[in-house]
């Protein structure tokens, strides 16, 4: 660690980490590396909300698969000599290219299987570039996205959600399935074909090239639209996708490529609802989000990659060792620090701490420049709540009575306490959630008198409508999947089988065969986890600024699920492994694999794997689960005392070795929420994991994360209260806001008008229509009536 007020967590190989003394001098820290910190190099890692487009275009494929490329070239050519001669693809022009395309559009709706697999085969090779004609993977990309705006344009994808849900349906595959004793990538052929279509259109569209025509952006913003909307079965194609790994997960379609499924679903999720860049967009757009430094760090970011200068790494801290940025930097660095956890109304392009990157310079003429007194490099901020407590905890300690909810009543308190109070009044900090929930209790309290609430039709709005009736289904299924996928996870015969898309029809009977389908399995399992994690991810950030009891609502069936325990078992692992594992054969990738002569691979080859420091999609997964897991314990005691029951500690400080900033962030903040519950002895052995906390993480003014006074936040006794009052808010939100058919009688217009009561149709039960004859007999004819008496 380095001596500046910005210090660097991570420590390079040629350096020795330095602690502070309680003077603040610093001391050569003798004691052996027993804290989690590690010596490995630094990882140059770009967190993003996907990986490079050619890396997320192989990743839809298994290596198992690659024989179907040929495949789907022949369907085409044969169908493509039939009716165009002489002539390659790309040498025709665009009216032909679109009358092919509408051949092919017609021919998916022949009744014949067999045939109709064909021509979705060659619609499949359009979508993936005409490769046979093309000199090199650029070329492919580009035919491939000329391609796909063809197809959308014609109306493909609306032909195949039809398909897909004709096969979802296919009552005769998925009992033929459950009835087989092992699947293998023959059972999910058509699937697969159709998913594959639908994840390159999804893929290629969504990708914003500045050279895109007025057309392309307009089809693009249509189709985005459409995506997100109920036009599909009147549900968004999200909510299928989620049906489909339900009913995967039930076990009555084991034939489901689970892998294709997520990664559409993931992707659709992405391009409808926004990625990290549209959620500070949406925060700018509703006034929502001061500027920060987060807004200037990106920028910089994005011109040294222009420049192709590195001089700034996010993934390296120790830029801080050579300048300290913040003894005179700009005011506007009190308003950052984007925190992740916040729910807050700052923006989160990426969630970095202000000291992970070096804020761009600021040009100052030396006579305007202002020095700042070192410190922290954060505004801290403070909750309502924290006021009520601190004045709660002074009156009854200075007066010997309190006041309830009163903050501003300061009388008989001492001139101290005054100024204390001003201070956090002036750090106080409003979140959207603190918003949204007053709000929601305007609305409980006045249900006649508040009005209609107006609620924008958004994607994420009409996403959550769309999935809110099985929402607990979708993240148990979700969670079984991410824990069959898990490296830790080990093999059980009643667990769900998440290889029905991997493995060949006949099992490997060479050795090199074996290892090349035992890296295809583990690549496979990783790109699984790297899809539930980033999706999960994605659908908490939008619910939580959507609407905070949506995403409460989630979170809590998250944790009824044991998502708590899951991702602490996933860490539970080698974590450095996991992040440099090698599961990847390149020469094997699309579009590698089509344009260029396939090696001959041998057992040396595979077992080298590639050159790249560390793999891209594990790291990204690790960091991902990591905000899960601090989104979920945020504010929540209970949840905090889960992480210190399932002992967390060891399993998070493991996880410090990763010398990625991103990461050990998160890390970081994981063990800040819980060192107060860790007793004396963990915070006096663990002074370097404190120390790297004090200096990475934000703290809150009257935080006191360090010290053993847990007393009144551990009542174990409040603990269930907690999430029951949670839920009991959740329900009451979800039942005035989507469920119509439940309102409260008492609230309900009555009719008090004798004509239009009596006027009104009545239905009657079966039984009664057909006694009525014994029924008129019994109470009308049978009883006398005195006329006389009722006209009195």
């Amino acid at each position: 660690m380095d001596a500046g007020g910005g210090g660097g967590l991570i420590i390079n190989n040629k350096q020795k980490a330095m602690l502070p003394n309680k003077r603040g001098e610093f001391i050569r820290n003798q004691r052996k590396d027993s804290e989690g910190f590690s010596e490995s190099p630094d990882l140059e890692f770009e967190y993003a909300d996907t990986d490079k487009w050619a890396a997320e275009l192989s990743e839809l494929y298994s290596y198992t698969e690659g024989p179907e490329f040929l495949l789907n070239r022949k369907c085409f050519a044969e169908d493509f000599r039939t009716h165009v001669t002489d002539k390659k693809w790309t040498e025709l022009d665009a009216a032909q290219h679109r009358a092919h395309a509408m051949r092919l559009l017609d021919g998916l709706e022949v009744t014949a299987r067999e045939k109709r697999l064909k021509v979705a085969r060659a619609i499949l090779y359009m979508a993936q570039g005409t490769f046979e004609e093309c000199g090199s993977e650029a070329e492919v990309q580009h035919w491939m996205r000329y391609n796909i705006f063809l197809l959308l344009e014609v109306g493909t994808f609306s032909a195949l959600v039809e398909l897909l849900n004709m096969e979802i349906d296919n009552s005769a595959a998925c009992s033929s399935a459950v009835r087989k004793p092992a699947i293998s990538l023959a059972d999910s052929t058509d699937l697969r074909v159709l998913l594959n279509i639908m994840y390159l259109m999804v893929e290629a569209i969504q990708q914003d090239d500045p050279a895109d025509t007025v057309e392309w952006r307009a089809a693009r913003e249509t189709f985005k639209t459409e995506l997100g909307s109920p036009l599909y079965n009147n549900e968004p194609i999200s909510v299928m996708l989620f049906g489909m790994v339900t009913k995967f997960c039930s076990g009555h379609a084991p034939h489901f490529p689970m892998k294709k499924v997520l990664l559409l679903l993931w992707k659709t999720i992405l391009f409808t609802l926004g990625g990290f860049e549209q959620l500070q967009n949406i925060k700018h757009e509703g006034g929502l989000a001061p500027a920060s430094a987060s807004d200037l760090i990106e920028q910089q970011q994005k011109r040294a990659r222009r420049e192709h200068k590195a001089l700034i790494k996010q993934d390296n801290l120790d830029a801080f060792n050579e300048k300290d940025p913040y003894k005179t930097d700009d005011p506007r660095e009190d308003e950052d620090d984007n925190d992740d956890n916040d729910n807050s109304l700052e923006p989160e392009t990426f969630p970095l701490e202000r000291d992970e990157v070096m804020p761009p310079p600021i040009p100052h003429p030396p006579s305007e420049r202002v020095s700042f007194p070192k410190g922290l490099p954060w505004a801290p901020k403070v909750r309502e709540k924290d006021i009520e407590n601190f004045l709660e905890s002074s009156r009854s300690k200075f007066i010997g009575y309190t006041l309830g909810n009163d903050t501003d009543t300061v009388v008989g308190l001492p001139r101290p306490i005054h100024e204390s109070i001003k201070t956090l009044k002036q750090h106080k900090y409003v979140s959207i959630a603190e918003i949204q929930i007053a709000r929601e209790e305007e609305f409980q309290k006045t249900p006649l008198s508040g009005g209609e609430e107006e609620v924008e039709m958004s994607s994420t709005e009409l996403l959550y409508q769309g999935i809110l009736p099985s929402l607990p289904q979708y993240m148990i299924a979700l969670l079984k999947i991410l824990l069959a996928a898990a490296p830790t996870s080990k093999a059980k015969t009643d667990s769900i089988n998440i290889l029905a898309d991997v493995l060949p029809e006949e099992m490997p009977t060479t050795v090199l065969q074996s290892m090349k389908l035992g890296v295809d399995v583990n690549r496979h399992k990783e790109i699984i986890v790297k899809a539930i994690s980033a999706i999960l991810l994605l659908l908490l950030k939008h619910f939580k600024l959507n609407h905070i009891y949506q995403f409460e609502y989630m979170a809590q069936h998250l944790v009824f699920a044991n998502c708590i325990p899951l991702i602490l078992k996933f860490f539970n692992q080698n974590i450095m492994s996991y992040i440099t594992a090698k599961n990847s054969i390149s020469v094997l990738d699309f579009p590698y694999c089509v344009v260029h002569e396939l090696p001959e691979l041998t057992a040396e080859s595979l077992e080298a794997g590639d050159n790249n420091q560390f793999c891209w999609r594990n790291l990204f997964s690790c960091i991902n689960l990591l905000r899960i897991l601090n989104k979920l314990t945020k504010w929540k005691h209970s949840r905090t005392m889960m992480l210190v029951v399932f002992k967390s500690a060891p399993i998070l400080k493991r996880a410090l070795k990763v010398k990625q900033a991103m990461m050990q962030l998160y890390v970081l903040k994981l063990l800040k929420v819980q060192t107060k519950y860790l007793g004396r002895q963990w915070r006096k052995s663990n002074m370097k994991t404190m120390s790297a906390i004090y200096q990475k993480v934000r703290h809150r003014l009257n935080d006191d994360w360090a010290y053993g006074n847990a007393d009144l936040d551990a009542r174990p006794w409040d603990f269930q209260a907690e999430e029951c009052a949670l839920r009991a808010n959740i329900e009451r939100f979800n039942s005035r806001r989507y469920d119509k058919s439940q309102g409260n009688p008492d609230f309900l217009p009555v009719d008090n008008c004798l004509q239009s009561v009596l006027g009104q149709r009545v239905e009657l039960p079966e039984d009664f229509q057909m006694n009525y004859d014994l029924w008129l007999e019994r109470e009308v004819f049978s009883k006398p009536i005195s006329w006389e008496e009722l006209l009195q």
